[in-house]
């Protein structure tokens, strides 16, 4: 996880497809690294009973990488393909082999990916303050840009009046009909974004549940939601991987809507709290959570390559973070 710089590289690492046999050791590397980072005293104890590494492969096993040294993972590495956007991470070492050239090695296979994907628009989230960090991802062209908080708020049982539904009740013939509509959503915001991978890996793997929220028999707005232990959110946490609003005047409206209906739904699997990111590029969308109650947890700097907005910019309703 933490950038190497150029003192000591390790020679003889191997970087290849992450294997199902090394998911227990890219997971342990990751809790390990990161708690290590933020100055754990248990280090392992870093994202609870949440889980990013095996829910992540079993989503793309093709895009996890991981590096090897004698033998042994020391390193794993993740690529996310949303249509014409593409992010990476975690990316994460093991703490002995930190600042010896294995997260160079880790980036190589990502930029093929993103290459082979043709992506338009590719960003990661990492600290802030990490010069090295920083230092890094700028070698591969990626630029820091606005901050993304990562908010959270109490839930309060409520029932909302939004017109919503959930994906994992739309009949099996009339899902596709469903994904085009939510492309047809994230198009209207960035072109070729799509985040239907999401979508179906939430249903396959039983992470949550996505929310769409209609008016008038139009979709125009949802939200992928991961709850509970064993997904990215952890144990009484709903969890807004990605949440879009339709562009146009009734967006503000709508956001609030939708953050009405994950709420909704956060209280119906009785769990406490509700956490979301937001980049703060997105101004209005930033203000309103404020306005509603959510509360910055940590934050982290955007990376961008080009250095542009993509869609992180003012007068879009967007919930998202790259972790």
């Amino acid at each position: 996880m933490k950038p190497q710089s150029k003192i000591e590289e390790t020679p003889d690492i191997t970087v290849h497809p992450l294997q199902e046999t090394e998911l227990a050791a890219a997971d342990t590397i990751m809790r390990l690294a990161f708690g290590t980072f933020i100055g754990l005293p248990d280090p392992m104890a870093f994202m609870g009973d949440a889980a990013y590494v095996r829910t992540r492969w079993l989503a793309n096993p093709q895009n996890a990488f991981t590096a090897e040294v004698a033998g042994e993972v020391v390193g794993s590495n993740f690529a996310t393909n949303w249509g014409s956007v593409g992010f990476f991470g975690p990316l994460t070492v093991r703490p002995d082999f930190w600042d010896r050239g294995v997260a160079k090695r880790l980036m190589e296979p990502i930029m093929d990916l993103f290459e082979k994907w043709q992506t338009t628009h590719a960003g990661l989230f990492t600290f802030p303050h990490s010069t090295k960090h920083v230092g890094l991802y700028r070698r591969f062209g990626f630029w820091p840009r606005f901050l993304t908080a990562l908010m959270s708020r109490q839930v309060e049982p409520l029932k909302s009046s939004a017109q919503w539904t959930r994906f994992s009740e739309v009949p099996a013939n009339e899902q596709d009909a469903i994904l085009s509509m939510c492309r047809e959503v994230t198009d209207a915001i960035y072109e070729g974004l799509d985040v239907a991978h999401e979508i179906r890996a939430v249903a396959a793997q039983n992470l949550g549940d996505t929310i769409l929220l209609w008016d008038d028999g139009r979709l125009v707005a949802f939200a992928v939601c991961h709850v509970g232990p064993g997904t990215e959110a952890g144990s009484g946490v709903c969890y807004v991987k990605f949440g879009a609003v339709r562009p146009g005047t009734a967006a503000e409206e709508h956001f609030n809507r939708l953050i009405d209906a994950c709420e909704e739904m956060a209280s119906t699997r009785q769990v406490a709290r509700l956490v979301a990111g937001v980049n703060t590029a997105r101004h209005e969308a930033y203000r309103q959570m404020l306005a509603r109650g959510f509360r910055t947890d940590i934050q982290g700097v955007v990376m961008s390559r080009p250095n542009e907005a993509g869609y992180n910019r003012p007068g879009l309703y967007l919930i998202d973070d790259w972790r």
